[in-house]
C-alpha cells in the first residue's frame, strides 16, 4: 500500500523533533529525513524518537558529490556516503538519496567513471544494511550543482550497468514531470523506482528549484500518481516543496493541504 511521506526540506525552519511530531499529527505515514537536521538534533536521540513515533522513514537525504563538485575530495565523499548508508540502515530507511555530483570540469565519461567507482564501493554496504540507493536525475535547468544526470534514458542505462537490486531510480516528478509522454512511460519504470517524490511547478526550473503546492502548477501529478498505482507501485510518495514560492508558508496548513491533495489523488479522500 502506498504511503504518504513528508520531506524535512519542506518544513525548513522546523527542528527535527518538531517535524516528527507535526508530520505524525498531520496524518503522514513516513518522513524523509534530512541529515543536517538529524545531526543538529543528535543521531542517537533521533533513532530513539523515531522508534517511539508512528512514522516510518521513507528515505535519508543525501549522499554523493563524487565528482568533487561540493568541494570534497573523492575519498571524503565516498567515506561520507558509506556513513550515510549505515545511518540509513540504523534509521530503517527504505532508501538513501544519491546525487552523482556535477561534471565539475571533468569530461562526461570521467564523471561517470567516478560515480561508477563510488557505487561499486557503496553497493555491498547497502546490501548489508538493507538500504536501496536511490539515484536522482534532475531537470537540466537546475542540475548543475548536483548531478550530471539530466536525461532519463541515460540514467536508466547507468543504473542497469550496476546489475544490482540495491540500485534504483528516484523518480522526482518535479524534475521528470517535464519529460514528454512521461505518464506513458511509467508502466516500464515502476519496478525500477525506489522512491517517488512530488513537487509541482508553474514553469520549468531555471537556475534554482522553485516548487509550488501540489496541484497549483502545470505538471501532470495526478496522472503520474494514478499511473504509478495502477501499475503496481507500492512505495512512498514523498512530498518535497521548496523554493522562492515556498519560503514563508504556514507549515501546519501546508501539511494539511499537501496531505489532502495527495490523498485525493490516491482515492482515499484524506
Amino acid at each position: 500500500m502506498v504511503r504518504l511521506s513528508m520531506n524535512e526540506l519542506t518544513t525548513f525552519r522546523w527542528s527535527f523533533d518538531e517535524d516528527v511530531r507535526q508530520y505524525a499529527a498531520a496524518g503522514f505515514d513516513a518522513i524523509a529525513v534530512w541529515r543536517q537536521k538529524l545531526s543538529d538534533f543528535g543521531e542517537e536521540k533521533a533513532v530513539e524518537l523515531l522508534e517511539d513515533s508512528p512514522l516510518s522513514v521513507s528515505t535519508l537525504l543525501w549522499a554523493g558529490g563524487f565528482t568533487g563538485s561540493d568541494g570534497r575530495t573523492y575519498k571524503e565523499s565516498v567515506e561520507d556516503a558509506l556513513e550515510a548508508v549505515q545511518l540509513a540502515g540504523d534509521l530503517k530507511a527504505e532508501s538513501l538519496v544519491v546525487y552523482t555530483g556535477s561534471r565539475s570540469g571533468h569530461t562526461h565519461n570521467h564523471a561517470k567513471r567516478l560515480f561508477r567507482n563510488a557505487m561499486e564501493t557503496l553497493i555491498p554496504r547497502a546490501a548489508e544494511c538493507g538500504v536501496t540507493l536511490a539515484i536522482e536525475p534532475m531537470h537540466a535547468g537546475c542540475a548543475s550543482a548536483w548531478t550530471f544526470l539530466t536525461d532519463l534514458d541515460e540514467t536508466l542505462s547507468l543504473l542497469d550497468s550496476f546489475q544490482s537490486p540495491q540500485v534504483k531510480l528516484l523518480f522526482d516528478a518535479y524534475h521528470l514531470g517535464h519529460v514528454p509522454d512521461i505518464v506513458d512511460r511509467l508502466p516500464e519504470l515502476v519496478s525500477r523506482i525506489a522512491l517517488v517524490q512530488l513537487g509541482d511547478a508553474r514553469v520549468p526550473p531555471c537556475g534554482e528549484q522553485n516548487r509550488c503546492r501540489l496541484g497549483a502548477g502545470t505538471l501532470p501529478l495526478q496522472a503520474i500518481v494514478a499511473a504509478l498505482v495502477s501499475h503496481g507501485y507500492t512505495g512512498d510518495l514523498d512530498i518535497e516543496l521548496m523554493g522562492e514560492d515556498m519560503e514563508n508558508p504556514d507549515y501546519a496548513e501546508l501539511l494539511a493541504d499537501s496531505r489532502r491533495v495527495a490523498s485525493g489523488w490516491l482515492g482515499d479522500g484524506g
